[in-house]
């Protein structure tokens, strides 16, 4: 005889599998797969091997950044200092697959044109908001709130830029910071301040990654 299961139990089984699956678990099950734009912008990456320099991260740290957001699910970004791209494209690639969207500053003209050139190659457009202004006084107008940010602009400003960024930066949240060297080694100007800063700070948990160009990267508790 087949036995109905006694619907009081349900609670459990939910409460059970939520233990078995994590948050992060969650989110990547809503990211969105677009065969078709993976394609054009692996090719489009292809395409640029080894020729990305002018301020630029190498591909390594572009891979860093688009794991971050996919891992934890990512929607509302924010990068300082945009160059002509590189960084920005792994980001939007990354939001592209979460539903989210980056918003990118650069004060220089010349650089801001080639990289909304180098989005629209690439496919990314949609997912990018290219701003070309002062981050110093763009950043404090930003209403955000943002889950994620990558600072690779003027090193000196790095903690004024976390500093503004921090009240409107979700719990949960990111910041990563570019040219960061480990705790106890002295690193570019204003950067050894920066680290040593956040550090410091106990609802922030921050780790530094150097398999490229040295990433610090911080998780808002």
């Amino acid at each position: 005889m087949r036995r109905n299961t006694s619907p009081i139990i349900w609670p459990v089984y939910i409460f059970l599998i939520t233990l078995i699956f994590p948050l992060n678990c969650t989110l990547a099950q809503h990211t969105t797969n677009n065969p078709e734009l993976d394609k054009k912008v692996e090719t489009f990456l292809k395409s640029k091997k080894n020729q990305w320099r002018d301020l630029n991260v190498p591909a390594s740290d572009g891979e860093l950044l688009y794991d971050i957001i996919l891992k934890n699910g990512y929607t509302k970004g924010l990068e300082i200092g945009t160059s002509t791209g590189h960084s920005s494209i792994w980001i939007a690639w990354a939001f592209s697959k979460t539903g989210g969207k980056l918003i990118t500053v650069e004060i220089d003209k010349d650089r801001y044109k080639e990289a909304l050139a180098n989005f629209k190659e690439a496919g990314l457009s949609e997912y990018i908001d290219a701003r070309l202004a002062n981050a110093h006084e763009l950043v404090k107008e930003l209403p955000g709130p943002f889950d994620f940010v990558f600072s690779d602009a003027d090193k000196g400003w790095y903690t004024n830029y976390f500093k503004d960024l921090n009240p409107k930066l979700e719990s949960g949240g990111c910041f990563t910071a570019h040219n960061i060297s480990p705790p106890g080694t002295r690193g570019m100007s204003g950067t050894t301040e920066f680290l040593e800063y956040v550090l410091s700070l106990s609802n922030y948990s921050t780790t530094v990654d150097n398999s490229g160009g040295g990433l610090s990267i911080s998780y808002k508790k």
